[in-house]
């Protein structure tokens, strides 16, 4: 993606300072998904690049990766695999922890997700990676279904985090915005 298309994404996307906490600036995707133009190209670029990738499935992150995990995944005609916040899926599943700034959280798969098949080819999808951590988690997920994550994708990098570094020992790492 060239710098020009960069900056046409990034101008749809909000930035608000000091949300949730002092010091944090809160990247809000809302406004490029209400603008029609700038979700389209989006969405059109991450299809060029992943249409000739060997996937089987998408995976999106709640909450925002669903959005363009779920939009992808229909482009592509490939199935959507939702990971969630612990205790939001139905059935049974497997978790996975991750370190917080104090603590941890959890995110589970259905254990089924990749309806029984192993070796699944699989993308996963956020919207931003910061420390790594929730993604992390996510690909382990994957790969305790027994399937493959052959890339992660965000739209937003936080360089200052290093989320990405950590997640390259795990997998690929496609990013379109570093900030």
């Amino acid at each position: 993606m060239t710098e020009k298309e960069k900056n046409f994404i990034l101008r749809h996307i909000r930035s608000i300072p000091d949300f949730p906490k002092p010091g944090i600036v809160f990247r809000d995707i809302t406004t490029l998904l209400n603008h029609a133009e700038a979700f389209e190209f989006l969405m059109q670029k991450l299809t060029e690049r992943y249409q000739t990738y060997p996937l089987d499935y998408i995976a999106g992150i709640e909450s925002r990766g669903f959005i363009f995990g779920a939009a992808l995944a229909s482009r592509l005609k490939k199935g959507f695999i939702p990971i969630r916040k612990k205790g939001k899926l139905p059935s049974t599943t497997i978790t996975e922890k991750y370190a917080l700034e104090y603590g941890f959280d959890e995110v589970e798969i259905h254990i089924d997700a990749f309806r029984g098949e192993e070796g699944c080819k699989v993308l996963l999808i956020d919207d931003l990676i910061a420390t790594g951590g929730t993604a992390e988690a996510a690909v382990k997920l994957i790969t305790s279904a027994k399937a493959k994550c052959i890339e992660a994708c965000f739209l937003l990098n936080l360089l200052e985090c290093q989320g990405t570094e950590k997640l390259k020992n795990l997998t690929p790492v496609y990013t379109i915005l570093d900030i």
